[in-house]
């Protein structure tokens, strides 16, 4: 989970984890879940589901609520979840109407379908890339699968925490400022901004910018 995804997970969402509420993940990272040590309540059920074959949990496989070997057919019995959440998983989805329609499935009558996906993000595999989608195409989807759009948003809010920290920031669209990289490097390139943004026929040519993570996040209701 990048650090978008985090605070929008943490702006966002943790109201609607209400006590002894059942909830299924699709496609944890790590079990238990960071998405379920940020809600932090045990009388939660926090179930899980991923491929038996994923290596992204490692040895936590084993751990899984349900393991499925295809994309479409969930071993969940109809209409037992209040919420069900993904978290940077529907991007690696070929046909999300289908899999949208299964997460229906398994949602109660009013429950909740949650999901953060990046905008921003350059293709990665895992094991395959196939989408990036804005609030729009959220709206479209959840039309075409009678869900109710409770809310749906995309937004940076690691560039917001780097804005009021720094008034002025060069920054692209792209993975989070701090996936892969130290704090040390972005406190560098934000310094050495600083001092050539001082040297004004130089600033546009030697400028570095931070790319910055950009997410899709919806609330949606099965009528």
């Amino acid at each position: 989970m990048h650090l978008n995804s985090e605070l929008l997970f943490r702006k966002y969402f943790p109201k609607y984890f209400k006590s002894n509420i059942k909830v299924l993940e699709i496609g944890p990272a790590g079990i238990p879940s960071a998405y379920s040590k940020i809600v932090n309540d045990s009388t939660i059920q926090w179930d899980t589901l991923d491929f038996d074959s994923t290596k992204f949990i490692a040895s936590s496989t084993s751990k899984l609520t349900y393991k499925i070997t295809e994309p479409y057919d969930f071993p969940v019995p109809s209409d037992t979840y209040d919420i069900v959440l993904s978290g940077q998983v529907i991007e690696h989805v070929q046909e999300i109407w289908t899999w949208m329609n299964e997460l229906k499935r398994v949602t109660k009558k009013n429950g909740l379908i949650i999901t953060i996906n990046p905008v921003s993000w350059p293709y990665h595999e895992a094991p395959i890339d196939c989408w990036r989608i804005f609030p729009s195409g959220i709206t479209a989807l959840a039309k075409y699968c009678n869900l109710e759009v409770v809310h749906c948003t995309f937004e940076s809010i690691e560039l917001e925490q780097l804005l009021s920290k720094h008034k002025y920031i060069p920054r692209i669209p792209g993975k989070s400022y701090n996936y892969g990289k130290s704090t040390f490097y972005t406190k560098s390139v934000i310094l050495w901004n600083r001092i050539v943004r001082l040297i004004p026929f130089v600033k546009k040519i030697i400028t570095i910018p931070i790319e910055v993570s950009y997410d899709t996040i919806s609330i949606l209701k099965k009528l």
